[in-house]
């Protein structure tokens, strides 16, 4: 059975359709990277499986036990959320609100949770610093760990490597594809086809006339024909 599989979507906004159509799935322990032009409907399609947005027609399905308050995400970062004056700690165990409910604090496994997810991103060492001191790529790092505090099983990355020199880029896909070899679904927007083909399983490429290409990375072309 997949762990997640789109059925006819037709995805949009204020009454425009920017994408229709699409219809794919993914079992777990998939590395799916989405590319495609700016207005293709990427992010859209993410905020729709995190359930941000409805779908205009069509729907998701998500199978062996995964639930949309399981699925970790690493949005974009904007310039107010770089420059956020909380500790690292702080930042990661956030992650754990969504168990944690209406409980103003967070119990002994929530912390547990967020150690972990800390220790697995080695960034333990930064637990007391300042979030907004530190650099592009240990941000990402700090992010990806509060990520991994709301699931064990799929993560969805918005553009995780945007702004980072080439050697913060590279360590961060690193991470990225040593938790996918650990059994974590992964589902990331990307420009960097390169890394895209590098790194992923399968890729689904989006263009404004919809799907241009969704498969293995093996049968990818860059131009979105097999």
């Amino acid at each position: 059975m997949p762990q997640l599989s789109c059925r006819e979507l037709t995805l949009g906004y204020e009454g425009k359709t920017v994408l229709s159509g699409l219809t794919f799935e993914m079992d777990a322990g998939d590395y799916l990277c989405i590319v495609g032009e700016n207005g293709s409907g990427k992010s859209t399609l993410m905020k729709t499986i995190l359930g941000l947005k409805a779908p205009m027609s069509g729907r998701i399905e998500m199978g062996l036990g995964l639930r949309q308050s399981e699925i970790g995400y690493l949005p974009q970062q904007t310039q107010v959320q770089k420059d956020f004056p909380a500790s690292v700690w702080e930042v990661v165990r956030s992650g754990c609100l969504n168990r944690q409910g209406l409980r103003p604090i967070y119990n002994k496994n929530e912390k547990r949770i967020a150690q972990d997810s800390m220790a697995r991103l080695g960034v333990v060492p930064l637990s007391k610093q300042c979030y907004r001191e530190l650099s592009g790529g240990q941000q990402q790092r700090v992010l990806l760990a509060r990520a991994l505090c709301a699931t064990r099983k799929i993560l969805l990355l918005d553009e995780p490597t945007a702004g980072l020199d080439p050697q913060a880029a590279a360590d961060l896909y690193a991470l990225i594809q040593r938790l996918n070899r650990e059994g974590i679904t992964v589902i990331m927007i990307s420009h960097d086809v390169a890394a895209a083909v590098k790194y992923a399983s399968h890729i689904l490429h989006l263009g404004n006339q919809g799907t241009l290409y969704f498969g293995p990375k093996e049968g990818y072309r860059g131009g979105g024909q097999a």
